[in-house]
């Protein structure tokens, strides 16, 4: 464990541009064993506690009721040292699940929304939304060409992808750019920036380098031909009906950056024209989005990764990340706005994801006044 949390430590202050995945299963076993031990370590001052206070009960009977008994502190209740291996071997387990097989268990989230204003080519159109790449931390050109597959799969009109496509350098995107290059759709690839990508989180050797690794990284999505929107939109075209695209930059609140301008990507498009918007952060949403005087049909988002950890079932869904973000995965609705919050189709910081799997969704528009998920 303490290798394991040294190498994550190094790892962190160095950002490398690639993983392996020797470094991805050590800083992972570190991360799991911890648990384990933490949580073992509580029902152990479960029992030292419960002791004590048996000690303290009985020295007090002794002063003033002249009781014998003796409580042995050496010893611990074979009871709860089994039941906290039991209990800490649950999360242990899962969480080398989640570092071997979960970070890569891609999952298919298909969804309907039905708007009163969608022009009718556009009725049935198939948006795949996909999020949180982080290149970096990949250690399989493997797998993650099977979640290309995947989204491919899906007949795609449009794919969407809103943010954070490496960790921190552009170069680490360089090994899958073939991979992603060969997304398929009918109408593009579309993509905006997410607070990662500007390169924040590295020390960089000058203000110039840093400025020329992003100016790579737009160079880096237009090889795999994302169309990288920068507080912009686009028209979307069937028949002789037409949507619009709007891609603002990575807009969050301290310590994110915010560099999205919804007044500027909003300009010369009509007020009337139904509109989608790519926005990474979804705190956007309830800050800019909800009182904007125009209105906007959906928002995809991501930047959450539903925290990699928690519980995902039909009825039941939890996160600790949901106590810093209310809108931490799934459909939102306010009037007639609708937020989709992608959990993410990489991971970052714990390699690996446990009961919150990688993300592709599919969003089918059609025209009505109703949203419904299956």
């Amino acid at each position: 464990m303490y290798v394991g949390l040294f190498s994550m430590i190094n790892t962190f202050k160095l950002r490398p541009v690639q993983m392996s995945l020797y470094q991805n299963l050590l800083i992972g076993f570190a991360f799991s064993f911890f648990l384990f031990k933490l949580l073992l370590t509580a029902f152990l001052i479960l029992d030292d506690f419960i002791r004590i206070v048996m000690y303290l009960f009985e020295s007090f009977s002794k002063i003033f009721f002249k009781a014998t008994t003796e409580v042995v502190l050496s010893e611990r209740r074979d009871f709860l040292i089994k039941l906290g291996l039991g209990v800490a071997s649950i999360p242990f387990a899962s969480m080398l699940y989640g570092i071997t097989k979960g970070k890569y268990n891609y999952k298919v989230q298909n969804l309907r929304l039905q708007f009163s204003n969608l022009p009718k080519a556009f009725e049935g159109f198939r948006i795949v939304h996909i999020s949180d790449i982080h290149a970096g931390s990949f250690d399989s050109l493997e797998q993650v060409k099977r979640g290309v597959d995947l989204i491919n799969a899906q007949n795609p009109d449009v794919v969407c992808f809103t943010g954070d496509l490496v960790n921190n350098d552009a170069r680490e995107i360089e090994p899958y750019i073939d991979v992603f290059k060969g997304l398929q759709s009918k109408q593009g690839v579309y993509s905006v920036l997410g607070n990662h990508d500007y390169g924040d989180y590295k020390n960089w050797p000058s203000k110039k380098a840093k400025q020329e690794n992003l100016k790579l990284l737009e160079s880096l999505q237009e090889q795999m031909n994302f169309r990288l929107l920068k507080n912009e939109h686009i028209r979307l075209h069937k028949d002789s009906d037409e949507i619009a695209v709007l891609g603002v930059e990575n807009w969050g609140k301290p310590p994110f950056v915010a560099h999205g301008d919804l007044d500027k990507t909003l300009v010369g498009v009509e007020e009337k024209s139904f509109k989608i918007l790519l926005s990474h952060d979804p705190s956007h949403w309830d800050e800019k989005v909800l009182p904007h005087q125009t209105n906007i049909d959906l928002t995809l988002s991501g930047h959450t990764h539903g925290m990699q950890f928690g519980i995902d079932i039909p009825g039941f869904r939890w996160s600790p990340v949901k106590y810093k973000y209310p809108r931490w995965a799934g459909l939102y609705q306010e009037a007639k706005k609708f937020l989709y919050v992608n959990k993410g189709f990489g991971f970052l910081g714990f390699p690996g994801r446990v009961g919150i799997w990688p993300e592709i969704t599919v969003i089918e528009l059609e025209n009505s006044k109703q949203a419904t998920r299956y």
